[in-house]
Formats: structure tokens, sequence, C-alpha cells
């Protein structure tokens, strides 16, 4: 894997998606033959979402989290306001929100 990228044969992202299958795959057959029926009913039929996916969905729920905050308080809304519509609009919890807020909410001087 690390040659084919190295030779620009395998992009970024498909190296994060293959590295993270293996270590999937590893942590599977390193349980045992214990759970094996259990996991095979567990893994059966599910969508798996990759690495890369994942820090793409990420990346996007944070820009939409400092959207809102940033239009928020030009808007003159209170921090229970903003919170509110991360949690209605893009499905957050409260404490998730929140650090966003944190993050994003703090007022250039």
């Amino acid at each position: 894997m690390l040659l084919l990228h190295k030779k620009g044969e395998l992009l970024d992202y498909e190296l994060i998606d293959l590295m993270g299958f293996v270590n999937t795959i590893i942590t599977h057959i390193t349980n045992g033959n214990k759970y094996e029926e259990r996991l095979v009913n567990i893994m059966g039929g599910t969508v798996i979402e990759t690495e890369s996916e994942r820090l793409i969905r990420k990346g996007r729920t944070e820009g939409k989290a400092e959207e809102i905050i940033t239009m928020g308080q030009e808007f003159g809304l209170d921090d229970a306001a903003i919170l509110k519509r991360l949690q209605e609009k893009i499905g957050l919890s409260f404490e998730t929100a929140a650090a966003y807020l944190e993050q994003y909410g703090k007022q250039p001087v």
C-alpha cells in the first residue's frame, strides 16, 4: 500500500481508507473464534463509513457550525439561541454544540 501511495497510484484518501479497513480486519481476527458468530451478525448488512468519509463529514459539520455561530452573533442572538440552532439545524448534541460555540464563538477584538 505504501509503495503504491509513493508511486502515486494510490491517493491519500484511498490509503487512509485501506489502512482503516486493515485495522478493522485485524481487530476482528484477533478477537478469536469465540465471538465469530456474533461479529458476523453484527457486521452483516451494515454500511461502513471510511475514515476519509468520516473526516469529510466532520469538516462539513464544523464548517456549518462555524457559519451558524458567526451568523447568529452577527444577528445579535444570545448563546442559548445559537446552541438551540446548532442542535436543530445540524443535529448536534448539546455538549458538541457547546464545544463548537466555545471554539468558534469568540468575538474578534
